[in-house]
């Protein structure tokens, strides 16, 4: 089962950086976002894949069309209003954050959203209670879980990066984990983001046969090798930021070729959930 999304930011949404931090700041940056998911477009019609798209509300507030594009054709998620790290907000700012993000998709698209993606996968056992709010706010799916330590949060107490359940305090939400590879004692995320762009295809390829479940996570600037570099990166940060990108999309293509990727959706109606591991939070 491999399954394609698609994270609906615009090329200066880099997380935990003071520059590009809110919104603001955002209107000063050159707009992409319309280019890029043509590609995005482009490349499924190309490939016959399914994709869902996690869409930041910030983006649907300021170019409606666009995502009525989306919509119109693809299934669609939150990734919250303002795409900011959850443990950056109190309990009661990520609700107003998930709610504003789910009422404006919803009122824009006529579209019920379900499906939900925190920027950087960075809920951590310490904020379980997230999941209860997205249980209380309709969202039934979650894509949300990094099963180890990672730079923005992880729960490496998840031990089965498979699909799950997860139940706390009488609620449950169904969880597709993001998919990674043990590499030097650190795990990685080889099917999106910079370390997608940095590894050569045909170890991407030999990973993805390895696994019988990918979960993937492609940003539209992961593949826009004509974006402006953001000034005052860290020189870490900037390397993760930009490396890859000019093959990046030729790599997107031939692993779609390659592999069969399907969305969300599909992937959930194929799965008999009374069978799937139980995670209790």
């Amino acid at each position: 089962m491999n399954i394609l999304t698609f994270d609906i930011e615009e090329w200066f949404h880099i997380l935990d950086f003071e520059e590009t931090r809110n919104e603001e700041q955002w209107r000063t940056y050159e707009v992409r976002i319309y280019e890029n998911v043509e590609r995005l477009f482009r490349i499924l019609e190309e490939t016959n894949s399914r994709a869902t798209f996690f869409i930041v509300g910030w983006i649907a507030k300021t170019y409606p069309d666009l995502v009525k594009q989306i919509a119109a054709k693809y299934q669609i998620g939150s990734h919250t209003m303002n795409h900011q790290l959850i443990w950056n907000q109190t309990p009661e700012e990520f609700r107003e954050d998930v709610s504003s993000s789910v009422k404006f998709l919803e009122d824009l698209t006529g579209k019920k959203v379900t499906t939900f993606r925190v920027p950087g996968f960075s809920i951590r056992e310490s904020e379980g209670w997230a999941f209860e709010t997205l249980a209380e706010l309709g969202i039934t799916t979650d894509c949300s879980v990094f099963p180890a330590h990672h730079g923005h949060g992880g729960m490496p107490t998840y031990s089965r990066p498979v699909p799950s359940i997860i139940s706390r305090n009488g609620i449950t939400i169904r969880e597709f984990p993001i998919t990674t590879k043990l590499i030097g004692g650190h795990h990685i995320i080889f099917t999106g983001g910079g370390y997608f762009r940095l590894f050569p295809y045909p170890l991407i390829k030999r990973w993805s046969s390895q696994h019988d479940y990918l979960m993937s996570y492609i940003h539209p600037r992961d593949l826009d090798a004509g974006q402006p570099m953001l000034h005052g990166l860290p020189l870490k940060r900037k390397f993760k930021s930009y490396v890859g990108l000019k093959g990046a999309e030729a790599k997107l293509r031939r692993w779609l070729t390659d592999f069969q990727f399907t969305d969300v959706a599909t992937a959930e109606s194929q799965i008999d959930w009374s069978q799937v591991p139980v995670v209790k939070l």
